[in-house]
């Protein structure tokens, strides 16, 4: 299937979800485009197997193959990491850094390794024939929360501006965590001798940052000699594309790289504005990356639901089902309970207790295509029942973060919110009573 088909059938799906949830079903956009292209993508399924037509089962299969790992990993992820970055509060950033560093670091270290302890219990139980580095890897592969569905589906359900700042910035960073723990780890399952974690995130970051900076330091000095609204936009486009490949090459983070240059490009463009509101008036290049940012969610969700064509079920489905989602959720509140003490009540954003804190941060925590990338990215070392595994429990934490969570978010914010407010009520009435 050529690239030009493929993309009419994604556009042909992303009009036709959006049109009739628009009209009868009113879920969040990005949230519909991923149930029901699953869905649509089941009824193919379903009817090339039954009718068994081969041009039938050729378009199916074409759906199906389309490159995922190399759409996301080689072509939009930094773009995509760029818009999100690039909308970034600065002050909220600054006055959550302690809270946000531990959830993107710590969190994710700790939620990787207690989720491998727990799926290494359960693979020893129902024999999945699973190697501890092997249940850690794959925690690896789960445990990072996606900034593509934090941005896409968190910024449009009501949460408060300080509490959306905390869940998208440790997004936007614990990626680089992620993907940084998961070479390291895959190191020791293929006992290919890859240097120590510590050095690894070392070099992962610290290059990453330094490369980042340099490149969009000269790329805004371009910018300032132009007045061209145009030229702003493709200076930035080649800013965050130049440093993703440079760092992808280099061995470092192409995922921070990305987050630092929307960061930075979002701090030195709000310095000119002033004179970008003479040459811009029309604010072309604010508009551009708000609509590129829509357009690549928007294809990203329906590649995932349609991805269900190229998955191989595993004979273990009925353990992997409960034991993904629920293992999934015990090793992020792990993770976040110890990040929580650390963080300290006094630095606790939105004035929560530990046990609202750690249910918000727990339940937010939405999963996407960057899993599936990694998960994908395993092929070449696993089994094939255990890479079917991988697949199939990645797959599983996606749909039911993105659905189960990503749908009752807003009711579990507002509980919280509630609960917030009976307790400081309760509180006052205590102090007054004691003066």
């Amino acid at each position: 299937m050529s690239v030009l088909i493929f993309l009419i059938i994604i556009l042909i799906f992303i009009v036709l979800i959006g049109i009739v949830n628009e009209k009868f079903f009113h879920i969040q956009s990005d949230i519909a485009l991923i149930m029901f292209s699953f869905v649509i993508s089941l009824i193919l399924l379903i009817l090339s197997r039954c009718l068994k037509l081969e041009s039938l089962d050729e378009f199916v299969q074409g759906l199906g193959d389309f490159g995922f790992e190399e759409y996301l990993m080689d072509g939009v992820l930094c773009f995509m990491l760029f818009s999100g970055a690039s909308k970034v509060n600065m002050r909220k950033f600054r006055q959550n850094v302690r809270a946000i560093s531990l959830l993107a670091l710590l969190t994710t270290m700790l939620s990787s390794v207690f989720y491998g302890c727990l799926f290494y219990l359960v693979s020893l139980i129902f024999g999945f024939g699973m190697e501890f580095s092997m249940c850690v890897l794959l925690g690896c592969v789960v445990s990072p929360t996606d900034p593509i569905a934090a941005t896409g589906i968190l910024n449009k359900i009501g949460l408060s501006k300080n509490v959306c700042s905390v869940i998208e910035n440790e997004s936007l960073f614990n990626d680089g965590t992620g993907v940084t723990l998961f070479i390291f780890v895959r190191s020791l399952v293929i006992h290919s001798g890859e240097s120590n974690f510590a050095v690894l995130m070392f070099k992962e970051i610290v290059g990453a940052v330094a490369v980042a900076l340099g490149v969009s330091f000269i790329m805004f000095k371009l910018m300032e000699v132009t007045r061209d609204p145009i030229k702003y936009i493709l200076i930035s486009l080649l800013d965050v594309s130049l440093v993703y490949i440079i760092c992808e090459h280099l061995g470092f983070s192409g995922v921070i790289a990305s987050v630092v240059c929307g960061m930075y490009f979002s701090g030195a463009y709000s310095k000119i504005e002033r004179r970008i509101m003479v040459v811009d008036p029309k604010d072309l290049y604010k508009d551009f990356w708000e609509i590129v940012e829509s357009l690549l969610n928007a294809i990203l969700f329906v590649m995932i639901g349609l991805l269900i064509l190229h998955i191989d079920i595993s004979r273990y489905i009925f353990v992997i089902l409960p034991a993904a989602i629920i293992i999934n959720v015990c090793a992020r509140a792990f993770g976040v309970t110890v990040s929580s003490l650390l963080t300290g009540k006094r630095n606790i954003p939105g004035n929560y207790n530990s046990f609202e804190y750690v249910t918000l941060m727990t339940w937010s925590a939405l999963k996407g295509g960057l899993s599936l990338a990694l998960a994908f990215g395993t092929r070449e070392f696993l089994p094939d029942d255990i890479y079917d595994i991988f697949i199939n429990v990645t797959y599983v934490t996606i749909f039911f973060t993105v659905l189960v969570q990503g749908l009752t978010v807003k009711n579990v914010y507002f509980a919280l919110e509630k609960h917030k407010t009976a307790r400081m009520v309760k509180s006052r009435k205590t102090g007054s009573a004691a003066e």
